[in-house]
């Protein structure tokens, strides 16, 4: 039976799948917080929103990430006395930039844009819900070990082509492709429907290592 009764599903409802059932989009972080006006906004984030409304319906697995801090996360600026946001810190994980509280669990600001469609979710993936350990990335939190939980799902749906969309490009959509990579899916980057940061050419930076991991940047 596999993936049959799920196309079958939304080609009945008339959705045009033109993807292989092996391939997914993962959407990344498209929240109003990453949006204009937001705490730790993206420069033209909420452009991307009309077009990964489009492209879903091209893919019969469509998988949603959303950041989902505690408040009082150690991500945050404001939990470390005389930092201020975008300073740099070591923590047992690793080096970590302390960012302006966003995303707190069950805030406006943590919610998915209001026009993103979010109903077409297969599956919504929480990260950064630790208070200890932050996650960029949609298959590991920022030790690099502890997984999400998206590659087992990922896999048992047999799925091995991944195209990424989101927030922000260089950051949460970087370290998510280059992770699913590493994990030997074959993964592609859509650009034109990604919006970056650009925090002390960490756009330029990661472009370069999402195509030396072998992802496919398009756009």
């Amino acid at each position: 039976m596999g993936l049959l009764p799920i196309i079958l599903k939304y080609e009945w409802e008339g959705l045009p799948v033109t993807r292989a059932p092996n391939e997914a989009l993962i959407v990344i972080d498209v929240q109003n917080d990453f949006c204009s006006g937001g705490a730790l906004a993206v420069p033209d984030g909420e452009a991307v929103v009309a077009g990964i409304n489009t492209v879903m319906d091209e893919f019969s697995c469509v998988v949603l990430t959303q950041d989902w801090h505690p408040a009082g996360h150690s991500s945050f600026a404001s939990s470390h006395g005389g930092r201020a946001p975008y300073d740099l810190i070591d923590m047992p994980y690793g080096a970590q930039v302390l960012w302006p509280d966003h995303c707190v669990q069950a805030s406006r600001g943590g919610a998915f844009h209001a026009d993103l469609n979010d109903a077409r979710a297969d599956l919504i993936i929480r990260k950064g819900t630790n208070p200890l350990i932050d996650s960029y990335s949609a298959f590991f939190e920022n030790d690099k070990t502890t997984p999400t939980g998206l590659e087992g799902y990922l896999r048992t749906r047999g799925i091995q082509k991944l195209t990424m969309v989101g927030l922000a490009t260089d950051f949460c959509v970087n370290f998510s492709a280059v992770d699913a990579a590493r994990l030997g899916f074959d993964v592609r980057v859509d650009l034109d429907l990604c919006r970056g940061i650009d925090l002390d050419g960490s756009l330029a930076a990661a472009l370069a290592g999402m195509k030396e991991a072998g992802v496919q940047v398009d756009g």
